[in-house]
This record gives C-alpha cells, sequence and structure tokens, in this order.
C-alpha cells in the first residue's frame, strides 16, 4: 500500500512563519531532505519519512512541541505526558473529556472545549480574538493530532460529520488535501475550529497501553502521518482496490462496485458524498506512488511503466498537470 502523500503548503508555512520569528529551520529541512524549489509551489508532494524527519529537527532546534508559534513554549515531552493521561481512559468519551482537561495544564497551547449532542459532539478550540497565520498552522496542526491520535487510542477510526475551520479556503487543490487528510469535506471561514463526531463512536474502548504508546511515540510523527485509517470508509476502500493493482489502471466503476457489492450509480454516489471521486482517487494514488519512487531514485521509464502510462512522456505530462513541477525536481535537491 502506498503511504498518502502531503502538500508542501504544510511545510512551507511552518518555514515561513519561524523566519519571521527568526528562526532558520534549513537544517530541518536538510533532515526531511526538502528543497526550497520544492517548497515554493504549494501542491508539490512531500512523503510522510520527509515531513517526520523535518518536524523532529524542528523538535530539535526549537526545544518546543509546536515548533515555536504557540503563545509560549510547548516543553518537549509534553505530548508523551499527555498520552500517558489518555491512555489510561476507559472509551473515546471520557478521552475527549480529559483531552479537555490535560490542555488547560498546558497554558501555551489554545484551550479546548467540548459540548456533547443528542447525536453528535463537538470539540472545538477555543479561538483567540485575532486568527492570524500563526492560529492557522496551530490549528491544522492540533485539530489532526486530536483526532488521529484518538482514533489510534480505540484502533479504528473515529468517523466526522463534520471540519469546521475559522480561515478562508485554499485553492481547491489544498482545500482536497483538508478533505483527505479528515475523511470528510471540511467547511472553511465557518467562524469557528472544530471536530463534529459522530456519537456512536464515543462508545469504543480505549486498546491500547503504555507499552504500545512507547512504541507509537517512537515513532512520532510518522505514524500519524501515514496512518489511512482516517479517511472516509468507501473513499479508503476504492483506495485499497486502486493500491492493489486490480485490473491496474483500467479497473472500470463496474469491476470496483462489483468489488465492494454495490451498483456503479450508489457508489458514485457515496464518494460525491464525501467529497471525492473514482477520477481523483486514482490520481491520487498514482501520484503517491510516483513520488514516493521519484523520492527512492526510480527511473523515470521505470516507473512510468510500472504505473501503466502508455510512455514516459504521458507519465510527465501527467505528473506535470498533477503538482506544476517535473519528476526530476522530487528527485534533485536544490
Amino acid at each position: 500500500m502506498s503511504s498518502p502523500t502531503i502538500p508542501s503548503d504544510f511545510v512551507g508555512r511552518a518555514v515561513h512563519l519561524a523566519a519571521n520569528e527568526g528562526i532558520d529551520l534549513t537544517p530541518a529541512l536538510d533532515a526531511g531532505r526538502i528543497s526550497r524549489a520544492v517548497l515554493s509551489h504549494p501542491h508539490a508532494r512531500l512523503t510522510p519519512e520527509q515531513v517526520s524527519a523535518f518536524t523532529r529537527k524542528v523538535w530539535q532546534i526549537t526545544d518546543d512541541e509546536m515548533f515555536g508559534l504557540g503563545d509560549g513554549p510547548v516543553p518537549r515531552g509534553s505530548f508523551r505526558i499527555m498520552c500517558l493521561t489518555l491512555v489510561h481512559c476507559r472509551d473515546l468519551a471520557h478521552v475527549l473529556e480529559r483531552m479537555v482537561d490535560v490542555n488547560r495544564v498546558l497554558i501555551s497551547l489554545p484551550p479546548l472545549s467540548l459540548t456533547p449532542g443528542e447525536d453528535t459532539t463537538f470539540l472545538d478550540i477555543v479561538l483567540p480574538g485575532e486568527v492570524t497565520e500563526k492560529t492557522r498552522v496551530t490549528i491544522d496542526f492540533l485539530l489532526m493530532l486530536l483526532h488521529r491520535f484518538a482514533a489510534w487510542l480505540v484502533g479504528g477510526r473515529v468517523p466526522l460529520v463534520s471540519v469546521l475551520l475559522p480561515y478562508a479556503a485554499p485553492d481547491p487543490v489544498l482545500a482536497r488535501s483538508y478533505d483527505a487528510i479528515f475523511g470528510v469535506p471540511v467547511t472553511f471561514g465557518a467562524g469557528r475550529a472544530a471536530l463534529e463526531i459522530d456519537g456512536s463512536a464515543l462508545s469504543a474502548p480505549v486498546v491500547r497501553t503504555e507499552e504500545t504508546l512507547e512504541e507509537y511515540l517512537r515513532e512520532s510523527p510518522n505514524l500519524m502521518l501515514s496512518e489511512r485509517e482516517y479517511d472516509s470508509t468507501v473513499s479508503a476502500q476504492v483506495r485499497s482496490i486502486f493500491e492493489a493493482g486490480v485490473k491496474g489502471r483500467t479497473a472500470t466503476a463496474d469491476e470496483i462496485a462489483a468489488t465492494l457489492a454495490v451498483s456503479p450509480p450508489h457508489l458514485r454516489r457515496l464518494l460525491r458524498q464525501e467529497g471525492t471521486s473514482l477520477g481523483q482517487l486514482r490520481e491520487q494514488v498514482l501520484l503517491d506512488l510516483a513520488v514516493a519512487g521519484l523520492r527512492r531514485g526510480q527511473p523515470v521509464d521505470d516507473l512510468s511503466a510500472r504505473l501503466g502510462f502508455s510512455e514516459p512522456s504521458a507519465f510527465r505530462r501527467a505528473f506535470k498537470r498533477w503538482t506544476g513541477k517535473t519528476p526530476s525536481s522530487f528527485r534533485v535537491r536544490s
């Protein structure tokens, strides 16, 4: 299975904000083998391994788990202490309650609030008076962290009904990346930063232990970035079919629908509800496989053939359309 790639914009914004604070993250870019040329194009893609190496080095440079971008320092080890308190919760409902409690102690982080409802529960990041670019980076990181760690604790998906963000939508390509991260179409300009969690998930028991937590933390943040169990169910199944190479790139809607035991029109409706389509998922899988192959130094001719393109020039055209860059720019460091 391919690992999901990550838009370079997520790293680029952190580098830009750190520079404004007088923090040079060049050593972190070097650690992740991320070139400035790649960062200059927000639609370029990075592997989870690259972003993990970058993040770990940033933690070393800043001695701060929020990269020096919070209201005050978040000392290294803070996330571990939070995790140790959460791993002993009974179920997801208690995990969410304790997240709010623990966050009150970590005063450099924005506070959280929990609003239970009849069918869903909202987990909000309490916003400051002004939402700045620095706030945006903090919100993006915290919402993804809270959602994915909660899912890891219960050993499965934590289905979301909605994700609400207080800032304007980015361009459509980056907006789709947010949808893929959270598994539901994200609402921008909502005036709040919140995860709306399906109430059916609240009774899910915590299945992790302190021993498995230590292994998780040793791999942090790579497991959080590369895990696929957080995608919407149908989208994830379709991705898996494409990744497994069922009848190659020529798999039709009829063939995929038959594999999932639904009709083709119903499959398309389900994917539309999740904000995606067969074509978008197919291209996402091809892009992830292409970036991973290029990062490993695989020749374009070989990669083109493996991914089912008729000729290398067709692969190069598709890659340029997906990313705005040539395949060679994903291999060569500047």
